[in-house]
């Protein structure tokens, strides 16, 4: 083979290389560029909600021009939607496989404690090990479920699936209770999680700082306990 098109071969493959590399660079910089405004508008969210929130605040934070924005998402809802997609799919996912396994191991024969266990332990979980982005996403959600107009969509959206697989394991740990108190339980469980997640500090001024709205720790040692009494006061009336 003449040396000239050996020549040309190695500089065809070393340029193919190069563009390889480059586009393999090019993405890994537009995921990081997703996951720092993901990151920014979620932290701005949680503490001004969707209206007290632009795209060019986001952008300033930031630290690009605002018009870059629109490369990667076409409105702030939009936005929004991502940024409160992004973990709901992580707890979820992880409350799901919790009831499943606690399904497995109490052998069909489960507990209200337990079941409320395996929901809220393992969520609480994230706030206690996720730090200060989980924490926000918290007081995000604490936002969303208390938006009518298209909060409870998004929830349902996210989290009927586990709601649901939550409601069949109380519903055979009480198999006498009516169908109208188990949800109105759920619904009384809930309201204290958001409430929790939205760390309001209010719990802290109450006490007199003998309780933290921050101390998510806390909160896992009592709530299932606490609203298991609840199920079974209501359900055994």
């Amino acid at each position: 083979m003449p040396a000239t098109v050996k020549t040309q071969g190695k500089r065809s493959s070393v340029a193919k290389r190069k563009a390889r590399r480059k586009r393999v660079t090019k993405a890994e910089q537009r995921a990081e560029m997703m996951e720092l405004i993901l990151d920014t508008a979620e932290d701005l969210f949680s503490k001004h909600g969707l209206y007290g929130v632009t795209l060019k605040d986001v952008a300033r934070r930031v630290g690009v021009h605002h018009t870059l924005m629109n490369y990667y998402f076409k409105d702030k809802k939009k936005l929004f939607d991502a940024v409160f997609a992004r973990r709901a799919v992580v707890t979820s996912t992880r409350r799901m496989q919790a009831l499943e396994e606690y399904d497995a191991a109490c052998k069909g024969k489960p507990t209200v404690e337990g079941a409320l266990r395996a929901f809220l332990d393992t969520d609480l979980d994230l706030y206690i090990e996720g730090g200060e982005p989980w924490k926000n996403y918290g007081a995000l959600g604490a936002q969303v479920a208390n938006t009518p107009e298209w909060g409870a969509q998004l929830m349902d959206k996210h989290f009927d699936p586990v709601v649901l697989r939550l409601i069949g394991l109380l519903k055979r740990a009480l198999p006498k209770c009516s169908e109208e108190d188990i949800f109105w339980s759920y619904h009384f469980v809930t309201g204290a999680l958001l409430l929790t997640l939205a760390r309001t500090g209010r719990i802290d001024k109450l006490s007199g700082g003998l309780c933290k709205s921050e101390d998510f720790a806390a909160v896992k040692k009592r709530m299932a306990t606490f609203m298991a009494a609840g199920f079974l006061a209501l359900c055994n009336k």
